[in-house]
């Protein structure tokens, strides 16, 4: 049998988003990140394309974007801001299911302008010593940041990856998405806190040992450093149209000319991993696209009576895609469907408040359970699934009816 090179194509794309779905291989010790490196080299052979050609695939203003704010994040981690405030929050004089309250707002406001994971992977084993301390079950509190992490994320274009991907690839304006997406991220954040008191109704003591670990000292000027650097690029980004992954670039730039901190502290802070992801799947794509399958796809789809240039079947495929391939896989291979006013938005709100549903289904989700499990704290999937699926289906319905109500008032 003669395989063709776009047969090549098709199977490598299909082994790279099996690859996706199950986050290995078999045999191999790939993640997902070396499994999207190895299929972009497996599509340059195949396609005999020149490196050169094959990086014209690279959104170059998303990754300038991403690498930009995740060195702007790193100066909140390096001067031990999330300490200072782990540690003002565990010190509240307030009730348990205020302390939740507390803690998921102010989880949800940082991952709306900071990059969602750095929160979650920077508090996690404080709010664990933080129950200790006060004698309280940790599970709540860090099934808390997952979830307000992922719903402060999607408030806006820089809370997390995907939607850095799509206001860059669309084009969307900041404000003008937060004039969709503020509502649904608010009323998320409220949806989360009231189903994790009713599932953890009557079991918020615990006693156990608070874990010892590292932590980074509090530094006022560096913190004040980050926090004027931040509010400059937020303030940019709200009231002007200058390319956001330059500003984020010159914001990165400004956080490196320090004195006291080197280079190195900050660059071992950016996810390389997720950056390499966002390269190799860019060039697999790319290449998926070329074999013109994608849109024998949608035709197929469309015959069956599902238009995904409509947003209704678009946010629906997004949501159940992301909880198969993960959202920025997802992502990618939704946008160019997304044609629609609001099909930008929908997007970014429904591929990062599916990512409530299951473990799986969000980074910052596998972040906490993962941090949690090392300082002797298990979560399974049924204790996360118990919140997640009610956030998820919830914040979803919040999301759709409020982009119905703006499409209507139109």
């Amino acid at each position: 049998m003669h395989f063709t090179t776009g047969t090549w194509v098709l199977v490598t794309f299909g082994i790279v988003y099996v690859g996706m779905i199950a986050g290995r291989l078999p045999w191999l010790a790939l993640d997902r990140t070396g499994i999207a490196l190895i299929g972009a080299i497996a599509m340059l052979a195949i396609t005999r394309e020149e490196p050169a050609e094959a990086a014209k695939a690279f959104d170059i203003p998303t990754l300038s974007l991403l690498f930009g704010l995740m060195i702007v994040s790193a100066q909140f981690r390096v001067s031990g801001f999330y300490t200072w405030v782990a540690g003002r929050l565990g010190a509240a004089n307030v009730s348990p299911q205020t302390l939740l309250l507390l803690l998921v707002a102010t989880v949800g406001l940082l991952s709306a302008l900071l990059t969602n994971d750095v929160i979650v992977l920077a508090t996690a084993p404080l709010i664990i010593e933080m129950a200790a301390i006060r004698g309280l079950n940790p599970v709540p509190y860090l099934l808390g940041i997952a979830a307000g992490a992922n719903i402060g994320s999607a408030a806006t274009l820089v809370g997390n990856p995907q939607n850095i991907l799509i206001g860059e690839s669309l084009n969307l304006s900041f404000p003008g998405y937060m004039s969709y997406s503020l509502v649904p991220a608010a009323f998320g954040l409220v949806i989360a806190w009231g189903v994790l008191i009713w599932a953890f109704r009557g079991k918020w003591e615990m006693k156990f040992n608070a874990p010892h670990f590292e932590k980074v000292p509090f530094n006022k000027v560096e913190t004040a450093h980050g926090v004027v650097v931040l509010v400059g690029v937020i303030t940019i980004f709200l009231f002007t149209t200058w390319p956001r992954d330059l500003v984020a670039i010159g914001a990165a730039g400004l956080i490196l000319v320090n004195r006291k901190l080197t280079n190195r502290a900050y660059l071992e802070q950016v996810d390389w991993h997720l950056l390499v992801l966002f390269a190799g799947l860019f060039v697999v794509n790319d290449a998926f696209r070329d074999t013109g399958a994608l849109d024998e796809v949608a035709r197929w789809m469309l015959n069956a009576g599902a238009d995904l240039h409509s947003p209704g079947w678009l946010f629906a495929a997004v949501s159940i895609l992301s909880n198969l391939v993960s959202n920025v896989p997802a992502v990618m291979l939704l946008l160019p469907f997304a044609d629609h006013v609001i099909s930008g938005p929908g997007l970014a709100l429904f591929s990062t408040l599916a990512g409530n549903l299951i473990i799986v289904s969000s980074i910052a989700n596998i972040i906490v359970i993962d941090q949690a499990g090392r300082l002797g704290i298990k979560i399974n999937w049924v204790q996360h699934a118990r919140t997640g699926v009610p956030i998820t289906l919830l914040t979803l319905l919040v999301a759709g009816l409020w982009l119905w109500l703006r499409v209507s008032v139109r």
